[in-house]
This record gives structure tokens, sequence and C-alpha cells, in this order.
């Protein structure tokens, strides 16, 4: 895996992510943010945090797949959710994880979250930012 995921001693661990990514990689790719379009520009999931986040996923999926990358590969997101808050926040959990079941892989990488007032248009309700780093 081109980016070693870390839980470091003296930090709080958490189950949703790791901590620390350290890049092994010589190349590095960054998404563009992947909100939950799907193939034909239709919004996904209108008013469903958990249907956004697992759309958003399967974009990153296939964003990735298109430059020879795996979800293994990423290493660090950065996530947008309009009005977050806790409730918001255990929808997006539901959905990452629908995303990552069906597509037989983890999201665990390093994230921050970051609750915004809107995002690039309406009825958007989740963002996901990404950065993977390959061999």
């Amino acid at each position: 895996m081109p980016a070693d995921l870390v839980h470091p001693d003296g930090v709080h661990r958490v189950d949703v992510h790791h901590q620390v990514a350290v890049g092994q990689g010589t190349r590095t790719v960054y998404l563009a943010g992947q909100v939950s379009w799907d193939l034909e520009g239709t919004l996904v999931g209108p008013d469903d945090v958990a249907a956004q986040a697992e759309q958003a996923y399967l974009n990153i999926h296939a964003a990735l797949d298109a430059v020879g990358a795996t979800p293994a590969d990423l290493a660090k997101v950065v996530v947008y959710i309009v009005d977050l808050d806790e409730t918001k926040a255990e929808q997006f959990v539901v959905g990452r994880e629908r995303a990552a079941a069906t597509l037989g892989v983890e999201f665990q990488q390093p994230s921050t979250w970051i609750g915004v007032t809107a995002l690039t248009a309406p009825g958007f309700l989740v963002e996901i930012d990404a950065v993977a780093v390959l061999p």
C-alpha cells in the first residue's frame, strides 16, 4: 500500500479513520471534490446524507480506478457536509460504509470533516476531496 495508515501512540484513537498516513509512493493523485452525481449528472439522494456520501465514494472509486489506483492508495480525504451536526455525521458514516461494502474495500484514511453552509449547487449536502499516493 503506497500510504501506510497509522494510529500513533499519544493521539486519541477513533474508529472511523486513522490519524496519520505516510506516503510511500512517487506519484500523487489529487481528485476534484466528488459529489453525488450519477453518470448522467443527476443528483443522487436529495435530502439524504447517507445516499450522497455513498455515491460520492463510488465516484471516488471510479476516479481512482481511471488512473490505476484503489481506495487503499488514498492518503487523505476532506469531507464537506452542509449544516454538519451529529445526526448528519452518523448518516455520512452509514453512506461511506455502504459504499465500502459494495466495493469490498475500506475507507479508513485520515480525514477532516468541515461543516459548510452550501456546496456547488442546490441539493448537494456532501462533497469529498481526496488525495492518493501511487508507487
